[in-house]
């Protein structure tokens, strides 16, 4: 393998490739190392909604590829990496966030609090309740009214319904996902995030609680000169970019 790219080199270097050279296998050390690497992204308060499901295994690349509607990024993948949401573990997350911040303060009694202890376990142990909490969908629109009345008369967070949460959580695993494609083009690896596919059957193919929810599929291995479809197309940078 190549000298490891640089991340400007990296990025230059991802493509979405479609097709896979099935004489070259990949290493599935350094396929994991990227996976964790994808752990290291930002995220929505540290909670880290996510879990990455690595498929190793030829016969379950199989048995899920007609459920991405056989495309070519499926059918020649030698490994393939699922990015899950896990809304549902939000308690469990917000635990492990407080019990982060016992190790980081000594044990004292709650009135001799630092300010920033006050608001960490403030934020884990009252805001993510409020935020994550829902009842039957009913809780959601009643922090939404709340949210209304309080936002007339000053800033305040407006995402607080089950769904805005939804969005949240998908948009800290999307971040996961890219640091996971970037670090695999740093080592001379190719990836295609396919949005194509019946993830309801891929949920069952893998097991997956209900709780969970698929964010994006990706595929995995050495690209082939004809897997790269054509020249990389942008919209011009200056239809994009606002200076203010």
């Amino acid at each position: 393998m190549s000298k490891e790219k640089t991340v400007s080199e990296a990025i230059s270097y991802r493509r979405s490739v479609r097709i896979f050279d099935p004489e070259k296998e990949i290493d599935t050390n350094i396929v994991k190392e990227c996976i964790e690497q994808a752990a290291l992204a930002p995220n929505s308060s540290n909670m880290q909604l996510w879990e990455f499901y690595h498929i190793t295994s030829k016969d379950l690349i199989q048995k899920i590829t007609p459920f991405c509607f056989n495309q070519n990024a499926a059918k020649t993948a030698q490994q393939m990496v699922v990015f899950v949401t896990r809304k549902d573990l939000w308690k469990k997350r917000a635990n492990a966030n407080l019990k982060m911040l016992d190790s980081i303060f000594t044990p004292k009694p709650k009135s001799e609090w630092s300010n920033r202890e006050k608001v960490g376990r403030n934020y884990y142990g009252k805001i993510i309740p409020f935020a994550y909490g829902e009842f039957l969908g009913l809780y959601g629109w009643l922090k939404y009214i709340m949210i209304l009345i309080t936002g007339l008369f000053r800033p305040i967070y407006r995402e607080v319904r089950a769904r805005d949460m939804r969005v949240v959580v998908h948009k800290s695993c999307a971040l996961a996902a890219e640091n996971f494609m970037i670090s695999m083009a740093a080592k001379g690896y190719d990836t295609c995030p396919m949005e194509g596919s019946d993830t309801w059957r891929v949920k069952k193919a893998l097991g997956l609680p209900r709780g969970s929810e698929i964010n994006m599929i990706i595929s995995c291995g050495v690209r082939k000169p004809e897997g790269v479809y054509g020249k990389r197309f942008r919209i011009p940078f200056e239809e994009i970019y606002r200076e203010i």
